[in-house]
């Protein structure tokens, strides 16, 4: 396995990290390519990454233990916390809706959209630091289905999960995070990194724009929500698996995994912010932005976890189809 993915990733030009454990015991642990291609800084096992949408499993971990606390109920409005803010997110519009991609709300990052990477669509990105600073971008899109009706993705969807979570509980969706996820799973190497102030030991995200590789700092939020962006090593997802199926972090596991929605079109299944294997117990978490794919997959009957992140765009994904077909 480990001269395949050597191979995968000389062919692919891979640039990011490959991790595989069992019952915590690493079997494969490979970087390849650069952090900062402008000063030929390595990857290495160590070097955080930003993994996109894969961090909307810690917004709705978050949510779920104030759901715990009882500051949430799944069955919560959104429009009970909203106010009059985003008068377009129709009035029974819940918690578990926006959990579980089946609110049907108008979404400010719209993947059904003819878009591509490389679009710029954040606007004015410097100044997306806080949730509240999202409510212009989340405002003006109109319902695109009756909530429940049926699975559709939805980035703004979790932007408006850590509204709601910051009006509940009277803190911010960063410290949230960090209190109700990170810190009780243990994960010491994970955070919210601004990404024009990335430290040394943090990759940079690569795209491909007028014929170099540039920068994403112009096409992400400046500073991750709830939709995601956080910055993470494959050894603290590692860390984060065994201590979500241990209950460290929520309780109980089993229904932030129960399957919740098919979707037959992914070959998978949906639970609470998690992908689900369409047969097995298998759960995943993915992401994919400008300068950003990650794919960290855990089978919680064998305890083995395999991640593959990656600071390109398209950059995880030839070796991640590899393994779950290897």
């Amino acid at each position: 396995m480990i001269a395949e993915v050597d191979q995968l990733a000389r062919d692919t030009d891979f640039s990011g990290v490959v991790w595989i454990d069992r019952a915590g015991q690493v079997e494969l642990s490979n970087a390849y390519g650069f952090a900062n291609r402008a000063y030929r800084v390595p990857n290495t096992v160590d070097t955080r990454f930003g993994i996109a949408s894969g961090s909307k499993g810690f917004t709705a971990l978050a949510v779920f233990s104030l759901v715990g606390d009882g500051a949430l109920a799944l069955d919560t409005t959104a429009r009970s916390l909203l106010g009059k803010d985003l008068p377009l997110i129709a009035d029974d519009v819940t918690v578990e809706h926006l959990l579980t991609h089946s609110s049907g709300i108008g979404d400010y990052l719209d993947e059904e959209a003819d878009l591509e990477i490389t679009d710029y669509l954040m606007g004015a990105a410097h100044e997306l630091t806080t949730t509240e600073a999202f409510l212009p971008l989340l405002d003006g899109h109109p319902t695109k289905f009756r909530a429940g009706e049926r699975f559709g993705y939805c980035n703004g969807g979790f932007v408006v999960l850590a509204l709601l979570a910051e009006r509940a509980s009277g803190v911010g969706y960063h410290d949230l995070v960090r209190e109700r996820v990170l810190r009780p799973a243990g994960m010491t190497r994970t955070d919210f990194l601004r990404s024009d102030e990335l430290p040394a030991d943090a990759a940079v995200g690569y795209l491909p724009l007028d014929g170099t590789d540039r920068s994403n700092v112009f096409h992400l939020p400046v500073l991750a929500t709830g939709d995601g962006g956080i910055h993470t090593t494959a050894a603290d997802m590692s860390t984060f698996w065994r201590a979500f199926f241990a209950g460290d972090i929520v309780g109980p596991v089993e229904e932030v995994v129960r399957p919740r929605r098919d979707v037959p079109d992914q070959s998978r299944r949906y639970g609470l912010g998690f992908w689900l294997h369409p047969t097995t117990d298998t759960v995943m978490l993915t992401g994919y932005d400008a300068g950003a794919s990650f794919k960290s997959t855990h089978d919680p009957q064998t305890g083995t976890t395999w991640t593959v992140v990656s600071n390109t765009s398209p950059g995880a994904w030839p070796i991640a189809r590899a393994l779950t077909t290897g």
